[in-house]
């Protein structure tokens, strides 16, 4: 593990191998910016608590939409443990959440111990940033992890599956690539559908309902040289969407681009 202040600037990123460690300044408060390239062998999700009256449809959502949600945690209804990715309190475990109340994002806290009741289930799903560190040793550039901003992130034309009182567009993320490196990310995200798999587009962003690319939706504007084509893979946050609509009395994410850090190796994911 590579050294770290005790106290992390909030909004600088750390630079740290060990997930516990990454999990304990978190839980301890002392970070609370994004989590691209912390912790880079280790598995990273997406968050998404909800009422147990609505975890079932939720389950039957991301079943039918594993590009942009696939499931690699669920919890016990009140459990704020996920054991089976590391010793996690879900309550203090991600560096920021977002807290909406029938569908209206109401907060933006550190940590949702106010919030939490023995009636929520956590769902944990797969995140691109795991499918970075195998990017990056091929040597393939990513813009954002050079730039220590968001990934940016937008809203699409893409219909997801509906179920129950779960429907939407997709989301995705964006990662602007020299032609000579897309084919490359193809085959390797293609090996890991646990965290998103391949890309869902490549090029011509209008013909996914992005007007704007300088303009996401969420995290950071992308800086996007002459020649590199723009690739989009499906996003954890589209649930955030789908909760929209669906509107709970609750339901809990993490903040885009900060993500639960978990003690799952990402070779671990790997289908072929």
């Amino acid at each position: 593990m590579r050294a770290v202040a005790s106290k992390v600037t909030s909004n600088r990123m750390m630079s740290i191998d060990n997930p516990r460690e990454a999990r304990r300044i978190i839980r301890a408060g002392e970070y609370t910016g994004h989590t691209a390239a912390i912790a880079p062998e280790f598995l990273q999700g997406n968050l998404c608590i909800l009422p147990k009256d609505f975890a079932v449809e939720f389950a039957a959502f991301c079943q039918r939409n594993p590009k942009p949600c696939p499931v690699v945690g669920m919890g016990a209804p009140g459990d704020p443990s996920l054991p089976d990715l590391g010793d996690i309190d879900i309550r203090t475990d991600v560096p920021r959440y977002r807290v909406f109340k029938n569908g209206t994002l109401i907060d933006e806290p550190t940590d949702i111990r106010r919030y939490w009741s023995d009636d929520l289930v956590s769902f944990v799903i797969g995140c691109s940033f795991s499918f970075e560190l195998p990017m990056l040793q091929e040597g393939i550039r990513l813009q954002h992890v050079d730039r220590n901003t968001t990934v940016p992130m937008y809203r699409t034309n893409i219909d997801c599956v509906p179920a129950g009182r779960f429907a939407g567009k997709m989301v995705v993320s964006m990662r602007p690539l020299a032609p000579a490196d897309v084919i490359r990310a193809v085959q390797i995200t293609s090996r890991l559908p646990a965290v998103h798999g391949a890309p869902v587009h490549i090029g011509f962003p209008e013909a996914i309902g992005i007007a704007d690319l300088m303009r996401p939706d969420f995290g950071d504007q992308p800086e996007i040289q002459p020649g590199q084509l723009p690739v989009f893979w499906g996003c954890g946050v589209t649930p955030q969407v789908a909760v929209e609509a669906a509107r709970p009395p609750i339901c809990i994410t993490h903040k885009p681009g900060s993500m639960l850090i978990t003690d799952k190796r990402n070779a671990e994911l790997a289908a072929l």
